[in-house]
């Protein structure tokens, strides 16, 4: 934490709130609006999930709040602190904000050791002691002395995390923190590292353009959109009951079927569905591909017209009389050869996202 000195010089008093904070940021470039008045809020101990494609805003959100650059508009708050504002900006070494970025920034020509006392500040006691702490928590006890170039991809990483943790920020924020590692071991170091900041207590804001990382690893996701959140929610919430349309895309695949809405019911051409929003009149119903179950018939009325094989599964792209399509899915052991004609029934064990026709 800032010393009682530079917080009074720097940033405005305190008060009882989230451990992160945004309300109605706004950042324009040119003519580009980077963020729309976004507003969001972060609890103690949370890791948020903040997935969106490439340009929507969500790097522009995690570097204003680092301080690396200023909004035009709006407030942050960072550990019950105003660390941006009308009035305030407080430099990055002093907003108590841990960040590991993209590209690591690792140091080449200092130890793993070193790299992590650097994000200590000299006057701080024990720095060596808590070099130790941190190694051992992500699990680079014994390492201290190596050099990033002796390293892994998942160990540079785990430095880079540690680096981050040392100050015992307020907040941490990873910027893509994944996305030079390939797959595999990707799910590997997402897990470690997700564990290290639950052990740590930690509050993370992570950005990512992996829908599947977002929802695996986030206890809330934050879907973001041209400048702006569309839907903040837990991982259940978001991919089954998305708010827009771009959501329900976005974080999955989805196929949209017309049907009359009455009350919490939607009556379609696959039988009549729950769906999650009452209402009246023309809908449009979310069935995504592992809701949809499909037999081969010669009186069905689709027919498939494209598979894809996906491993354990067979996606099938089934098309209808009047030209709309519906995807779905079969085991690799029995997939259906394009031409089959397939009867369509949705497995619904749940209410459905409706959207208006």
């Amino acid at each position: 934490m800032a010393s009682p000195e530079l917080s009074t010089r720097y940033a405005a008093p305190l008060r009882t709130a989230p451990v992160l904070e945004l309300c109605d940021l706004s950042k324009r470039f040119g003519d580009v609006l980077a963020l729309d008045r976004v507003s969001l809020q972060v609890s103690a101990a949370e890791l948020l999930a903040v997935v969106g494609p490439s340009g929507c805003g969500k790097s522009t959100m995690l570097r204003a709040v680092a301080g690396l650059l200023a909004a035009d508009s709006g407030e942050i708050w960072a550990g019950g602190r105003q660390v941006a504002g009308p009035r305030t900006f407080v430099p990055p070494e002093r907003r108590n904000v841990g960040v590991v970025f993209q590209d690591l920034a690792l140091f080449p020509h200092l130890d793993v050791a070193s790299n992590v006392v650097f994000g200590l500040r000299r006057r701080d006691r024990g720095r060596q002691q808590r070099v130790r702490e941190v190694l051992d928590l992500v699990g680079l006890d014994g390492l201290g002395q190596r050099f990033p170039h002796e390293l892994s991809g998942g160990e540079q990483q785990r430095v880079a995390l540690a680096r981050a943790l040392a100050p015992d920020p307020s907040v941490v924020l990873l910027d893509e923190p994944f996305s030079h590692l390939d797959r595999n071991l990707r799910t590997l170091v997402r897990e470690h590292t997700v564990q290290v900041l639950h052990a740590a207590g930690a509050t993370g804001v992570f950005v990512t353009h992996d829908q599947e990382e977002a929802l695996a690893a986030g206890d809330r996701v934050a879907v973001m959109h041209a400048g702006r959140l569309e839907q903040v929610d837990v991982p259940e919430q978001v991919f089954h009951n998305p708010t827009s349309r771009f959501v329900a895309t976005f974080l999955g695949e989805a196929d949209f079927v017309r049907g009359e809405r009455v009350g919490d019911r939607a009556h379609t051409a696959f039988g009549t569905l729950p769906v999650t929003t009452p209402g009246v009149g023309p809908c449009q119903v979310m069935l995504r591909p592992h809701e949809v179950a499909m037999e081969p018939a010669d009186s069905g009325s689709g027919v498939v017209v494209r598979t894809e094989f996906r491993g354990a599964l067979v996606l099938h792209h089934v098309r209808f009389a009047d030209g709309s399509t519906l995807r779905g899915v079969r085991p690799h052991s029995s997939p259906l050869a394009v031409g089959t004609r397939v009867r369509v029934r949705p497995l619904v064990d749940h209410p459905l996202a409706v959207f208006a026709a």
